[in-house]
Parts: C-alpha cells; sequence; structure tokens
C-alpha cells in the first residue's frame, strides 16, 4: 500500500490541475511545494504577478486614456514601487487563498517542502526543518517547472542586475533600463517599463522580435514602443556588464556601450530539475533541465509523467492547465481527448497582441491561398470610447470554402477576443457565421463582423474577375 495513488510535485497551474482532476476521481493525491510557493511560479514571480503589474502600469500612468485626454495625461505623477507593488501583493495573496482553497475541498493534501527522488515509488521531503519524511506513491507527475536562465558570466545582484522573477522587486522605478532578449517576457517588462516613463533599450542578438508572430502585427507593436522612447538595438549581443556605483554599463560585442540604472536579462527559461535526483528515478533532464515525454505525458518510466514548463514549448499556463488534466486522467485509466491543436498565443504587451492559426509568412510558405480580411478599432464605436485608436484584427480566410486559416488581434482586449476566432475555427465555421451573426453594439468584437465582410468583399471582386 502507497501513501498515495498519486503523488504531484510542484503547485504551479500544471500541478493544481493534475491533483485536482486525479481527486475527483476519487484517487488518494498529496501534492508537494514550499511555504512561499504555493501557486508556483506563476501565481509568484511570473505570469500572475507581471500581468497585475500591467494593469496597475496602465492604470497608474493613463496611458490608454492619452487619445482621449490628451498625451500628458496622468492618474498619478509620482508612481513608486510601493504603488505597483500593493496590486501585485494584493492578488497573489487572494490567488493563493484561492489555490489553498481548492486543493482542500478536493481532498488533496499539502505537503509542504521540497521533494526528491529516492526511488521510482518514493521521494524525499524536506521540510525545511532539518528531518526528511519519506512518502511512496504509486504514480507521479512531476510539475517542478522552471527559473530564468542565467547566464555564467553575468554577476546577477538583483539590484542593478536582475532576471524575469528579480525585476518585480525592484527597488525604485529604473531612469533607464537595458533588457536583454526581444523574446515575449523580455517584451513585456520592456512596454510595462517604458510606459512609467523608462528609457529602455533592447539588445537582441536575432534580427527581429517575436518571429511567431504575424510581421504586421509585430511592426504595429514596434512603431508604439518607439513612440514609447523605447530604442532596439537588434543583431548585437552583450559582451559584458560593468556594475558601478549609480549604475551598469553594458558593452555589446560591436563595441557600443550603453548606461543603464537597471539591467534585466530575460534569456529563457531552466528546468527546476536539479535538485529533484532524477536519476533516482531512472529519469534524466536535457541541458535545460527539460524532461521528454511522450503524447500521455509519460516519461521514460511508465509510471512517472511530466506536465508544465519544464517539458518545454509552449510553456504557457493555459496549456499547462491542460496537460496536468490530461495526464492525471491517463494515469488513473481514464478516457483522454487529444489537447485541441488550435491553440491561442497571448502576449502581454503595451499594446497586447493575441492569435491563433497561422500567420501570412506561413500560409505563403506552404502555398496555401488566402485573402485578408481587416477591423481598425479607430472605425469601431467601442474603439473610439476606450480611446484606442491604433487597435486591430486581422482574419485570414480561405477562398475556396470561407474558412478562418488565422486569427490576428493587436490592441485593447486582444488576448480576449481572439477566443471568438478561436471557437468558430475550431467548430469548422466560416467567415459567413461571422457576416450573418449579429454583435453587441458598442463593443470590440464587432471587429470579427468589419473583418469578415472586407475579407468577403475582396473574396467576392475575384471570384468576379476571375470566374
Amino acid at each position: 500500500m502507497y501513501d498515495y495513488d498519486l503523488l504531484v510535485l510542484g503547485s504551479g497551474p500544471s500541478g493544481q490541475k493534475a491533483a485536482i482532476a486525479a481527486a475527483k476521481l476519487g484517487r488518494r493525491v498529496g501534492i508537494v511545494d514550499r511555504r512561499d510557493m504555493i501557486g508556483g511560479v506563476c501565481i509568484n514571480t511570473g505570469t500572475v504577478p507581471s500581468k497585475t503589474l500591467r494593469e496597475a502600469v496602465l492604470y497608474l500612468t493613463g496611458l490608454s486614456q492619452r487619445d482621449l485626454y490628451g498625451s500628458s495625461y496622468r492618474v498619478k505623477e509620482e508612481i513608486t514601487v510601493g504603488d505597483l507593488a500593493a496590486r501585485t501583493q494584493h492578488v497573489i495573496s487572494r490567488q493563493t487563498d484561492v489555490i489553498r482553497n481548492q486543493l482542500a475541498r478536493n481532498r488533496v493534501a499539502l505537503i509542504t517542502g521540497t521533494g526528491r527522488f529516492a526511488d521510482p515509488h518514493s521521494i524525499w521531503v524536506d521540510g525545511g526543518s532539518g528531518h526528511e519524511s519519506k512518502i511512496t506513491f504509486d504514480k507521479i507527475v512531476i510539475a517542478a517547472g522552471t527559473r530564468p536562465a542565467r547566464p555564467d558570466s553575468v554577476d546577477f545582484d538583483d539590484r542593478t542586475i536582475v532576471d524575469s522573477d528579480g525585476v518585480i522587486n525592484l527597488q525604485a522605478v529604473p531612469r533607464s533600463m537595458v533588457v536583454v532578449g526581444a523574446g515575449v517576457i523580455g517584451m513585456e517588462y520592456a512596454s510595462m517599463f517604458a510606459a512609467l516613463g523608462t528609457k529602455v533599450t533592447v539588445v537582441e542578438r536575432r534580427d527581429g522580435m517575436l518571429d511567431f508572430c504575424d510581421e504586421e502585427i509585430v511592426e504595429s507593436l514596434k512603431y508604439h514602443l518607439r513612440d514609447l522612447s523605447v530604442t532596439f538595438r537588434f543583431g548585437e549581443e552583450v559582451a559584458a556588464v560593468e556594475k558601478h556605483e549609480t549604475a551598469a554599463l553594458c558593452i555589446l560585442k560591436s563595441g557600443k556601450k550603453i548606461v543603464a540604472d537597471t539591467v534585466m536579462y530575460s534569456a529563457g527559461r531552466q528546468g527546476q530539475t536539479d535538485d529533484l535526483a532524477l536519476d533516482a528515478a531512472g529519469l534524466e533532464a536535457d541541458r535545460r533541465g527539460r524532461i521528454a515525454v511522450d503524447e500521455h505525458y509519460r516519461t521514460s518510466v511508465e509510471h512517472i509523467y511530466a506536465v508544465g514548463d519544464v517539458i518545454g514549448f509552449p510553456a504557457l499556463a493555459s496549456t499547462s492547465m491542460e496537460q496536468g488534466r490530461m495526464a492525471a486522467l491517463h494515469a488513473c485509466g481514464e478516457p483522454v481527448r487529444e489537447l485541441q491543436e488550435l491553440q491561442p498565443i497571448g502576449i502581454y504587451t503595451i499594446p497586447e497582441i493575441s492569435f491563433v492559426g497561422k500567420t501570412e509568412e506561413e500560409l505563403t510558405n506552404a502555398a496555401t491561398p488566402f485573402e485578408v480580411g481587416v477591423a481598425r478599432y479607430r472605425e469601431l464605436a467601442r474603439g473610439q470610447i476606450v480611446g484606442d485608436s491604433y487597435g486591430m484584427l486581422k482574419l485570414l480566410v480561405s477562398p475556396q470554402d470561407g474558412r478562418l486559416l488565422g486569427v490576428h488581434v493587436f490592441g485593447t482586449g486582444a488576448t480576449e477576443i481572439v477566443h471568438i476566432g478561436q471557437t468558430v475555427m475550431g467548430c469548422g465555421g466560416t467567415v459567413d457565421y461571422l457576416i450573418d451573426t449579429v454583435f453587441n453594439y458598442p463593443t470590440l468584437s464587432e471587429a470579427y463582423k468589419v473583418a469578415a465582410l472586407d475579407a468577403s468583399n475582396k473574396i467576392r471582386n475575384i471570384t468576379r474577375i476571375d470566374g
């Protein structure tokens, strides 16, 4: 007899959903995590704090209202870290309580401490008291998550030189900042600090940024960030960072030098598997700390599963939740449907980006014909009401049968309204559905009808000429 039918290492989004799914099936379930990390990186240092910070920045700076009230409009003239932290801590506290309540309500045992494998069916748990306890299990789900990757050559001090976890704990809003890495996390923080008035320089060794997004959308984001005085240094690498008494000096390989109050590295993520003693369970991780799994999220050891960021791409809270639930169902011998291929991507820059399906470049490279339908927020009553004159929604439509091939949104509410397009695509709907349906007025969702009509009219004109 094992202590638990299913044990989960990590209480982030994937771990929570795995534990609760198994508990709903009547299994004895335990979940292991540190007392200060309930909810995982997502709740404590990653997704939730960064998105809460974004909301605080948008509100306090009055940025989204400046189209209505003028470029000098601000809700608060001097914004402090305390102003930003108050909202962040409030949300973290509430979310932690929600998670604890959900686990308790489903009779999931919360085991405080850090775990490492003793053998394939047991772990040692260190609760911080100097005494380790042994816990046995029939099956286990590894949901250990990731931490920011830190280059060995960089002397992080969590004050002048920080990573994406440490940036939310800065003592003051920096006057200038260098963001190393133009990935999703780097660009989200670059846009937030730029909105606060920080002079931001983005250094990226590649020739562009967010290359998996629609090119037109990325160009729009770059335009708006430049409008917030962000400087981009593409094709550049940081050779060294020197800490001085009042600032840091960033030296690029090209010889350029940049002075900044803060340097933030966004150099990808590293799986938190170093201290799990995976070899004791017959497992190993790659050099980025990631664990390989099959289509059911099973590792090479049949009763051990891994889910979430620790297995790599796409490493999103949204997909991680589904992975955890599906792994638990499979571990409990329940039938499991495949994860939907249509997964939306949300990027919480200012302005935000979201898309689902194919990009123009992907369709062009695959020689797939498509037509483009565009709706601009400035043409919508709701766009004028909320003060968003730059937002846009783009539909990529098949001229043969009217199916939606891709939906791309830039601007206010992008991560919310993308789900309308996702649902239409997932149900096999066509552009005709969007044309014939009634949307509430005034809403941003009305952009779907405008874009659908735009694409349909273009297709009709081609058909009239080409037969």
